[in-house]
């Protein structure tokens, strides 16, 4: 029966982290403020932007490894926010994660066997031979050899252990993965390797990757849409053509050049920042971005814009394209 619904839909989600200064102040570091979006089975949604805008903890608080603050979270038709312990856990397996560390979050105490053999268990497969043919499907499609599953994480270079990081987020084989800067920790011919290696893991298991990262030009490899995040805010969503052939918010703008482009004739103006980030503790009133938007106007300042559809899949939160006078049109 084909899902009617979609995978994953997430309503504004808020985080915060209460850091206590002194003996009785109380900051509020608001990490992910009010994020909106939804997920289709087998689609891959990028979240990109600048280091500390929050990606990583919506990624984490989507699969509920941190406490929503506010906000609903729905994931297969369920209410993630209000379910128990036990059920939560049953959920899991159908929702993974990879990180951006491969060493640092592999056991080093156990062997790449005993990792896999020990999820299975935990998620009740108690066959042992149905847990040894699991274990090896899941080495092959990753690229690694089953014997490999007697060796330790120390064993492996930087790229078999993102390999390995994989394998353990596959094995279960889950309908969500959360990609936390899966490559980002490698060399540049690695990275490759492994962005290969789950796109085609996506399309051959119909995947849905929540993916995040900084790299612009792996977004645009990976990604069918893609949400451009600032302090905590999503401040554009667009499909892949859409996002980089016609930016709209000046935040966007300011990435995009960043972004390499194999055409030797590819002139793209860059807009520069000024400033730096505010702190998320004390974020700016109105939009966040203002403060260092070259195209400003005085209604950024004083209050929040709203998500506007420019054109069919395409949004932007951004006070020059509100309804009022929409500066936006669409090139040929």
């Amino acid at each position: 029966m084909n899902q009617t619904y979609p995978l994953l839909s997430v309503l504004d989600l808020k985080k915060y982290f209460y850091i206590k200064k002194g003996f009785s102040e109380v900051k509020v570091l608001k990490a992910v403020d009010g994020v909106s979006f939804q997920l289709n089975p087998g689609e891959v949604l990028g979240f990109v932007g600048e280091s500390g805008c929050g990606k990583t903890t919506l990624g984490r608080t989507v699969l509920r490894l941190y406490e929503p603050t506010s906000g609903i979270i729905f994931f297969d038709g369920k209410d993630l926010c209000h379910l128990a312990t036990s059920p939560l856990r049953r959920m899991r397996g159908r929702m993974q994660i990879i990180f951006q560390d491969p060493y640092s979050s592999l056991n080093p105490r156990l062997t790449i066997g005993a990792m896999l053999q020990q999820i299975l268990r935990s998620h009740g497969m108690r066959d042992a031979r149905m847990r040894e043919e699991r274990c090896i499907d899941a080495m092959e499609k990753v690229g690694l050899e089953p014997t490999f599953q007697k060796r330790f994480p120390h064993e492996f270079s930087g790229g078999q252990r993102q390999r390995i990081a994989i394998a353990r987020a596959l094995i279960l084989y889950p309908s969500l993965i959360v990609a936390d800067e899966p490559s980002s920790a490698l060399d540049m011919s690695i990275q490759a390797q492994i962005l290969n290696l789950m796109k085609s893991l996506q399309q051959q298991m119909n995947i849905a990757y929540l993916f995040i990262t900084h790299n612009l030009s792996a977004a645009r490899f990976l990604c069918d849409r893609i949400a451009v995040m600032y302090l905590g805010t999503v401040v554009e969503l667009a499909h892949r053509a859409q996002l980089f052939d016609h930016p709209c918010h000046p935040y966007t703008k300011a990435l995009l050049p960043l972004c390499p482009v194999p055409d030797p004739d590819s002139r793209v103006e860059q807009v520069p920042l000024r400033g730096e980030v505010p702190s998320p503790v004390d974020p700016p009133e109105g939009c966040r971005f203002h403060p260092r938007c070259p195209e400003a106007k005085e209604a950024c300042s004083k209050r929040r814009p709203e998500f506007v559809e420019v054109e069919p899949g395409h949004q932007v939160a951004c006070h020059l394209f509100a309804k009022d006078g929409c500066e936006f049109r669409v090139r040929g």
